[in-house]
């Protein structure tokens, strides 16, 4: 049994709000181009003296570049309060660990806060004791005080939960850190050095970490070591090169390699690697070829004979690898593998040397297209998958999802033919109030309840995402989460047969809550859901004050000149999140912020999003638009998009934006529009294509040339997919044709520039392989070039997603200054 961690006190409660002090001053101003700060002549000294004396003179200091007074005294305002909603802790994950006594549960959950004065996020552990008072009754003690797990780069605890593996990455050429901890202390420590393998892959996609089932050995997924690079001195070549740093010498670059593109930049090719627990002792995993990238490794149940296998996921590439971040279309297959062979010693566990043995790899997949997330169920009869296969065969970056299960058999040389079990397919067009489709980005490593055979997993169904119980044996799927609430749910880890989760909405900061199964006389199993208070989702009475205000509802919009040539699927409504304040102050409307997606084929959710709570507090109404081609509505709506990027999706909004002024809800005159990467390009399509729509645009690192992209991006085979439709994955090259590139550029938001009057703020990753940052320049320089007001701010460090904390948060805090400017 497990054994429990951090027992406390019953009584014991923390006020987060007393334990993350805010800075002492916004960090958006640089002590540097403070007016006080080191003057370097007497002039300048004169002038400090100047400003420090109002009654003397008006105060003199110098203004950031692009403000003025107004919009300095926005700024302050507006930072203050984007500062209360950053600080609200995200809950990353959970474990849970019985007692040895079996009468209560340990919950550990993993934290992560925005620490914006040096720019990472705040990683924290936080522990309580559940006890089941009774049926319907649970209560959380909680710890007194989280714990920072600083340099931590990831956690995971032993399958017994008798220890915790803590892996620290290096950041420079260090040697990575594997620690060992059990209850009480730290147990071993390990550094493997980078000539065995670089950083551990904590991604969430190749991101593998595993532990076999005597805690003997770890299976992980890491860079590969570096490849030798050759070395020159003054004398030219030097045979041989150099392991060591040689003042004398340096070293070349070598032959470029491919990556994984967005994210990825500079990171070496996932492998596979065991550690052996007692000794340290690191060995790569033989017999995968080199053209394979690994992750999600798992370890195989027990099989007669010595050996121990490994389940790992294998993504092949031929000339190039295409961008895999947010791309579910890349062709995956599951794979199994021999781990290192060790056997008894007297002074433990030694590794048998087979580096002479023929280790073969079996293709466990290969009747599908697209395998990962494998988990084998508790009693190892059977393994069960997602698939992304629609992804896959029809080219679009994301689709609906499929489940599958492998009756796993007991021999070996079975495992290629095992037959691939259907228990979920993909749905094309569901009935109103059916399941509309699996659409999932993750699952509990442990998702099994007690009879082995059903699955908790998260799905989306239409807005907002929600939880599923499936029965991996007989393919039945119950919607468990409450059916009657529009909020967001996700799993966190499972408490035997009950389900710790976390719920929210637009206007809700996350709650706690736990789950139980209620029997009834017809044996249907129903959950019911009791509210956890916990003090690890604390928020500002400002912050509440502000939420308690608002109101949201999921919208349903038809479609506008629905066609004989659409699917059923296509012809349904698509969705809306509207997020109002409760009562108004007078009969006009706040203004509204149409709020875009990217993809396209992603989906907003029904979840609380800090920086659109924060717009919302400013004074504006949100209109969330979840056009078709969205994910969680049925393959058929999804599939309706490629091919009309640019019409179908800009007539969806506009759409969506009259239905809420038909209904008073929003008044024409104030009106913007804010969307990233896809939702940047139907944002500034929108401003070309209704130019008299829109009174301020915002858009982060949008796609406004099409033409142009398809030869920078790390995803050119998305453009010909989005704009020629499925057959444009058979037509992908990396050298398109004339008449292609004009195609590209007339459905792209730049054919339309010569209309566009609205004021827009422009903000770009400098560092952005899906969207270059050359694509958001050109159509910002050529607005500036037609007399339309612009604003442009560039992160020098920042990828795709404009997520390092300073940037996000200036990102944001622009955005509400850049509205107020020009929707009051």
């Amino acid at each position: 049994m497990a054994r429990e961690l951090f027992v406390t006190p019953s009584c014991w409660r923390v006020n987060f709000n007393y334990y993350f002090p805010r800075p002492r001053f916004s960090p958006l101003i640089s002590p540097s181009r403070h007016p006080l700060c080191a003057p370097s002549s007497i002039s300048s000294i004169f002038s400090a003296s100047l400003a420090m004396d109002d009654s003397k003179a008006g105060s003199i200091k110098e203004m950031p570049l692009g403000l003025d007074t107004t919009m300095e005294e926005e700024y302050a305002s507006q930072s203050k309060l984007l500062q209360e909603f950053t600080s609200i802790s995200n809950i990353d994950k959970a474990w849970i660990f019985k007692s040895d006594d079996g009468t209560g549960s340990q919950a550990m959950f993993s934290l992560s806060q925005a620490n914006i004065l040096a720019n990472k996020r705040r990683k924290f552990i936080v522990s309580s004791y559940i006890s089941n008072e009774s049926k319907s009754s649970v209560n959380f003690r909680w710890t007194p005080f989280p714990i920072e797990m600083a340099g931590a780069s990831t956690i995971v605890p032993s399958p017994s939960g008798s220890k915790l593996l803590v892996i620290r990455n290096p950041e420079n050429e260090s040697p990575s850190t594997f620690e060992i901890w059990d209850p009480s202390q730290l147990e071993k420590e390990f550094h493997i050095p980078q000539s065995i393998h670089g950083s551990v892959y904590t991604d969430g996609w190749f991101e593998g970490v595993s532990w076999n089932f005597d805690e003997t050995l770890i299976a992980y997924v890491a860079e590969e070591p570096s490849p030798s690079k050759p070395t020159f001195n003054d004398l030219g070549y030097k045979k041989g090169g150099s392991t060591e740093k040689d003042c004398s010498s340096w070293k070349g670059q070598g032959e470029w390699e491919e990556d994984w593109g967005e994210t990825y930049a500079g990171k070496r090719q996932p492998a596979l690697f065991v550690i052996n627990t007692n000794s340290g002792e690191v060995q790569a995993v033989k017999g995968i070829e080199k053209s394979l990238s690994v992750g999600q490794v798992v370890w195989a149940p027990s099989t007669k004979g010595a050996h121990q296998y490994l389940v790992f996921v294998g993504w092949s590439y031929d000339t190039r690898k295409l961008g895999i971040k947010y791309c579910y279309n890349r062709p995956c297959a599951l794979y199994a593998v021999r781990a290192p062979l060790y056997e008894s010693e007297t002074k433990g566990l030694e590794l048998k040397d087979s580096s002479t043995e023929d280790v073969p790899v079996f293709n466990l997949t290969q009747q599908i297209t697209s395998a990962f997330f494998p988990r084998f169920s508790p009693d190892g009869k059977f393994l069960v998958f997602l698939s992304a296969r629609s992804s896959v065969d029809s080219g679009a970056h994301s689709a609906t999802d499929s489940l599958h299960r492998i009756d796993w058999p007991t021999d070996v040389k079975l495992w290629p033919s095992a037959k691939i079990v259907d228990v979920i397919p993909v749905v094309m067009c569901a009935e109103d109030g059916c399941l509309p489709g699996l659409y999932c980005s993750s699952f509990l490593s442990k998702p099994w309840l007690s009879d082995g055979c059903t699955m908790i997993i998260p799905s989306i169904w239409g807005s907002s995402q929600v939880i599923l119980s499936v029965n991996v044996l007989s393919g039945e799927v119950s919607r468990i989460s409450p059916a009657d609430s529009n909020f967001s749910w996700n799993v966190l880890t499972l408490d035997g047969d009950n389900i710790v989760a976390v719920s929210s909405s637009p206007v809700d900061v996350p709650q706690i809550k736990y789950g139980y199964i209620v029997e009834e006389a017809t044996k249907a199993a129903a959950w019911s859901w009791l509210d956890v208070s916990s003090p690890i989702l604390k928020c500002s009475e400002k912050v509440i004050s502000l939420l308690s205000s608002l109101q949201f509802s999921v919208m349903k919009i038809p479609v506008k000149d629905v066609s004989d040539s659409l699917t059923k699927g296509a012809s349904k409504p698509f969705e809306a999140i509207f997020v109002s304040s409760h009562c108004k102050e007078s009969d006009a409307c706040n203004p509204l912020i149409v709020v875009l997606h990217g993809g396209p084929h992603s989906v907003s959710i029904s979840s609380f999003s800090k920086s659109l709570a924060f717009l919302s507090s400013i004074g504006y109404n949100l209109l969330i638009v979840n056009y078709r081609g969205s994910l969680g509505f049925g393959e058929e709506a999804l599939q309706s998009l490629p091919g009309k990027v640019g019409s179908q999706d800009v007539s969806d909004v506009l759409t969506a934006i009259d239905h809420v002024i038909d209904k008073g809800l929003a008044s024409p005159s104030k009106i913007a529009v804010l969307g990233g990467s896809h939702g940047g390009f139907l944002t500034t399509h929108l401003i070309g294509q209704a130019p008299d729509k829109f009174v301020a645009a915002a858009v982060r690192n949008p796609v406004c040339n099409l033409a142009l992209m398809v030869g920078t991006t790390d995803i050119p085979d998305w453009c010909y997919v989005e704009v020629c439709g499925s057959k444009g994955k058979d037509n992908f090259t990396e050298a398109p044709p004339a008449e292609l590139l004009t195609l590209f550029y007339s459905k792209s938001p730049i054919s339309h520039l010569s209309k566009v009057k609205t004021p827009t703020i422009f903000l770009l990753g400098a560092q952005d392989l899906r969207v270059p940052v050359s694509n958001g320049l050109q159509y910002a320089r050529a607005l500036r070039e037609k007399g339309v007001e612009v604003k442009v701010i560039v992160f020098p460090n920042d990828v795709h997603a404009i997520e390092r904390p300073q940037s996000d948060f200036e990102s944001f805090l622009n955005i509400g200054v850049w509205f107020r400017k020009y929707c009051k």
